[in-house]
């Protein structure tokens, strides 16, 4: 009975996905018929002599809409992991300050560099140096946090550091805001908000190969992460390498989370809401079923987000985080009056 509801969901959410990915190439500030989304997605005409229509839908918006299927699939997973590595419902990315640390080499990019007199300005410079920045800045926070980790066992102590490590990254970026010039400021602030819609077609080609691995990766844990739902004491007498988990939850954050908050901001709440919508639909605790399940529920709600910043914005495209906290705030005030526990 269980199967065949977790079967009849997964259609669902499949079928949704597509729906949702085709309504997001076809919504926007210019309404975009299927017949024109299908000719840009698979016509042969040349770049040069396409339609306006097509080109859009080429170029801005399928750049945009394949970055919210990895977006929302990417945090959601990390968020999952997370919460299972720490053993709290409330940890994810956003929380454990591994955003933040992203932010912080973001803004050491973007902000400290023109400080010191050096140029970030050149595209494949700055392209590369933002994800690079992103990836560094996460690493390093999420190995702070696993250091904690192994030598504190109380979690909620573990949860409370992350979120002071957060803070003083937060205080750092702060500190480069305040001292630098109007024009890489307002560059950094508009980061800051998340957008999907910044992403280009070239760039996919390193997002892409990045958070499909980190996905892969993400599979090849599940069978530790559900030895872990047990406990760390019982996991050790399984057999289980600890360390090496670790490690690899650690690898995954970083090339996930960092990856998303490099090209798109950070976008807080996808990552700590979506793993609780996945378990309370499918009412599952083991990572076969919760892991695919995880990665379908963030790549529709994201989509699911997109469109409503689409919808809301009219010619100006909102933020994506405006509509990610509407979506995910409710969610965590669900759990937490679900886990009241967690709060004692």
């Amino acid at each position: 009975m269980m199967r065949r509801r977790h079967n009849i969901l997964f259609a669902l959410f499949a079928v949704a996905t597509v729906v949702l990915f085709v309504v997001d190439l076809a919504i926007g500030s210019v309404a975009i018929p299927l017949g024109e989304v299908w000719r840009g997605l698979f016509g042969a005409t040349p770049e040069a002599s396409a339609e306006p229509l097509q080109l859009i839908v080429r170029n801005f918006r399928l750049p945009k809409a394949v970055m919210a299927l990895l977006a929302g699939a990417a945090l959601s997973t990390v968020g999952l992991q997370m919460q299972t590595l720490f053993r709290n419902p409330l940890a994810g990315p956003y929380v454990l300050g591994v955003s933040s640390g992203a932010s912080l080499g973001v803004s050491i990019m973007l902000l400290g560099l023109p400080l010191l007199g050096v140029a970030t300005s050149d595209p494949v410079v700055h392209n590369v140096g933002v994800a690079g920045a992103a990836w560094i800045g996460s690493a390093l926070i999420m190995m702070v946090v696993m250091a904690v980790t192994a030598r504190i066992k109380n979690i909620m102590t573990v949860l409370i550091l992350g979120m002071m490590f957060g803070s003083a990254a937060s205080a750092l970026v702060e500190i480069m805001q305040y001292l630098s010039p109007e024009g890489a400021l307002k560059s950094y602030v508009v980061w800051t908000m998340g957008s999907l819609g910044g992403v280009t077609l070239s760039q996919l080609w390193v997002i892409v190969p990045v958070i499909v691995v980190g996905l892969v990766i993400s599979v090849l844990l599940i069978k530790p992460l559900n030895i872990l739902l047990l406990g760390e004491n019982y996991a050790r007498t399984m057999g289980l390498n600890i360390k090496r988990t670790r490690f690899m939850v650690t690898l995954t954050t970083v090339l996930l989370a960092g990856t998303v908050t490099a090209y798109c901001g950070p976008i807080g709440f996808i990552g700590l809401a979506v793993p609780h919508v996945a378990r309370m639909l499918f009412r599952e605790a083991d990572h076969k079923v919760l892991v695919p399940a995880t990665m379908l529920s963030g790549a529709t709600i994201m989509l699911l987000c997109d469109i409503a910043t689409s919808l809301l914005s009219g010619d100006v495209t909102l933020p994506i985080n405006t509509v990610s906290a509407l979506v995910g705030i409710p969610i965590v005030v669900v759990v937490i009056f679900r886990n009241r526990k967690i709060m004692m």
